[in-house]
């Protein structure tokens, strides 16, 4: 029978978001293909550096150290880099200690058509057209949001946040807040309490996300989620009331009612931090990893 990835979560990520590329990309843009891969081929053992999205994938390949038979997460390395130059890549998570063995290198076109053929949950890339076109094609995507943050230190657990419109949910909420304004986005909320939010972009991540988690007593579970939204009561219910009949737990759930987001996701100890807006996401950014989900009406026009 053919090897299948089965009910792992599987999670594509990029080359430059995986390691620090930027000198290489330098190259690229400066000098075009050909210095390009004759600069990463010169440099093949020469060991890159961890990128923004490095610890977040050691986080999320030591689960597998938890539960090793069957390893629950399987990580895919999806480059524009070809065979030849991505070498440099392979040595690097080598040497890093990585578990990665699957990739696909596609020479200068999208790798994105690679991330369903994977049966990938989540794609991570620094390319903003690759994420609209993994999103668009139905899969959970962000544009990892360069950042300075300091690493999560708080425990060896995986701890991963989400904005909740345009991201778990629907962005039919928000468009009601941006072309109505916030008391027609209340009114709207409190009448519709009882109706459950379409499901967004990152519901099915969360979902396999839970999958996980329901294999551990809660005080022992290596993973922990959070949702981090600008809404404030009485905008609430229509949350908590969806994820009720989502049958998905969030562990930790921050109303804020339009209060800055970055000083709660550091005190949560996020590993990364999804939202829709960019303006979220640069406040965010300063504290933890943080993914751009380029999806919804705050990214239209």
């Amino acid at each position: 029978m053919p090897t299948t990835l089965g009910d792992k979560l599987v999670v594509a990520i990029s080359s430059r978001a995986l390691f620090d590329l930027d000198e290489s990309h330098r190259v690229f843009e400066e000098q075009g293909t050909d210095s390009y891969c004759k600069y990463q081929i010169e440099q093949e053992d020469v060991l890159l550096e961890p990128g923004v999205a490095f610890p977040l994938v050691r986080k999320l390949l030591a689960l597998n150290q938890k539960r090793p038979n069957p390893p629950r997460v399987e990580v895919i390395l999806l480059s524009r880099n070809n065979a030849d130059t991505g070498l440099r890549v392979f040595n690097s998570i080598q040497h890093h200690g990585l578990e990665v063995t699957r990739a696909a290198f596609t020479s200068g076109e999208s790798p994105y058509r690679y991330v369903s053929a994977f049966g990938a949950h989540l794609f991570l890339s620094a390319d903003p057209e690759d994420v609209k076109k993994a999103l668009e094609a139905g899969v959970a995507a962000a544009t990892i949001v360069r950042s300075k943050a300091s690493l999560n230190t708080h425990s060896s657990q995986l701890r991963i946040a989400f904005d909740g419109d345009a991201v778990l949910f629907s962005d039919d909420a928000e468009r009601v807040f941006k072309e109505q304004g916030l008391a027609a986005f209340q009114t709207s909320e409190q009448t519709s309490a009882r109706q459950p939010l379409p499901g967004g972009p990152f519901r099915n991540f969360l979902a396999v996300l839970q999958r996980i988690q329901r294999e551990y007593p809660p005080e022992e579970s290596p993973l922990r989620t959070a949702l981090v939204t600008a809404r404030g009561a009485p905008a609430h219910e229509r949350v908590i009331r969806t994820l009720r009949v989502w049958d998905i737990r969030i562990d930790e759930a921050l109303f804020l009612g339009g209060l800055d987001k970055g000083d709660f996701l550091k005190a949560f100890g996020a590993d990364i931090f999804f939202d829709d807006q960019q303006d979220h996401c640069e406040s965010a950014s300063r504290h933890v990893t943080t993914g751009h989900v380029p999806h919804g009406v705050s990214n239209q026009g």
